[in-house]
């Protein structure tokens, strides 16, 4: 960027966040079904990092990724941008690869995904940071939150099941076999997935990759209705950030994973706040919210990276929640003549 002037920086940047997620998912279709989940976040890293060496923001990492497993990844607290005098400041959550075990094992479902709050002067983070590595999520659709604005009782995610998909189906205008539920396959997902059988309604299971999952709702033409299950909390501030654009909503709670992580979060929030149910406007505070992600593999979101001899063709989503836009952008990438910067690459050049 060469002028700082813009009224609206948002505007300004929400290109160079597609082109990090672009340039991301260009760097690990390579890893695609090599087994190497670690291999392939590093790539994705590098190919971030490479952007915003280049890029005049300030952008603070507020939710990273990585935490959980010990793997590569872009980490609480980081700096991206170049961090000149007057650069807007944004806020960053990200996920550099959103499915990495999909991505190893050569499945669908991943995706390069960034999202960023523009924070200014005084301000608190705008993103809310939860301690526990895993959220439960509802999420579910704008024509559910309208149903629930004209009346409708709302929906909780402490109801059982059978509740919940009554007032969905009755939301939607549809019979309860006619849901279509998805959730990640997991052990502790049991008695969701034998509640959901019991009611009647088609199950989608994923193996990977919930912030598509729990978009996908959002999205008229996903064939998902509502999306339930215990999955990363980073991905939960990224998930509120896109339904802000989109008009949805998530229900989330933090959920520690045994009494010794229960313990160790208590030594930093409350009983309370532990307890608490969280919306995505409680989630990402404030108008400012940016959104966007590249698929890496197809997905319920975007269809992943096609490669064509020496072109590839990437497919990505952009989203403000101050206009409620949403673009689909399409981009072929001559790999002839483009430069994919990596940090790695630069830093070797200047040795």
């Amino acid at each position: 960027m060469s002028s700082l002037s813009f009224s609206d920086p948002e505007r300004t940047i929400e290109f160079e966040f597609v082109r990090a997620t672009e340039n991301a998912a260009l760097n690990v279709i390579h890893w695609l079904g090599r087994g190497e989940k670690e291999a392939a976040d590093a790539a994705a890293c590098d190919a971030i990092y490479g952007v915003f060496d280049l890029v005049d923001i300030a952008g603070e990492v507020v939710i990273g990724e990585g935490i959980k497993d010990n793997a590569p990844g872009i980490f609480l607290g980081e700096q991206l941008g170049t961090w000149r005098t007057g650069s807007p400041r944004f806020d960053i959550a990200l996920d550099p690869v959103d499915g990495t075990s999909n991505t190893a094992n050569g499945l669908p479902n991943a995706i390069s995904v960034m999202a960023a709050s523009e924070r200014l002067e005084g301000e608190a983070h705008a993103m809310k940071n939860l301690p526990t590595f895993y959220s439960t999520k509802m999420a579910y659709g704008p024509a559910v939150v309208s149903a629930i604005a004209k009346g409708m009782e709302p929906l909780h995610l402490d109801d059982p099941l059978e509740v919940t998909l009554k007032r969905l189906a009755e939301a939607l205008g549809k019979r309860v076999p006619e849901l279509v539920i998805m959730t990640l396959n997991r052990p502790r997902h049991a008695d969701v997935i034998a509640q959901v059988r019991k009611c009647g309604a088609a199950l989608r299971l994923i193996s990977d990759g919930d912030i598509t999952a729990a978009v996908s709702p959002s999205l008229a033409d996903s064939g998902v209705d509502l999306y339930w299950g215990i999955g990363g909390s980073p991905e939960g501030i990224l998930t509120a950030a896109a339904l802000k654009a989109l008009g949805g909503e998530m229900l989330l709670r933090m959920w520690p994973r045994d009494a010794e992580e229960r313990a160790s979060v208590l030594q930093e929030t409350t009983e309370e706040e532990l307890a608490r149910v969280y919306t995505i406007h409680e989630l990402v505070r404030g108008q400012s919210a940016i959104f966007c992600a590249t698929g890496i593999s197809d997905s319920p979101l975007l269809p992943g990276v096609r490669l064509i001899g020496k072109k590839a063709i990437t497919h990505s989503i952009l989203m403000r929640a101050k206009s409620r836009t949403v673009r689909y952008i399409r981009a072929d990438h001559d790999l002839e003549n483009k430069t994919i910067h990596l940090r790695s690459v630069q830093r070797d050049a200047n040795i």
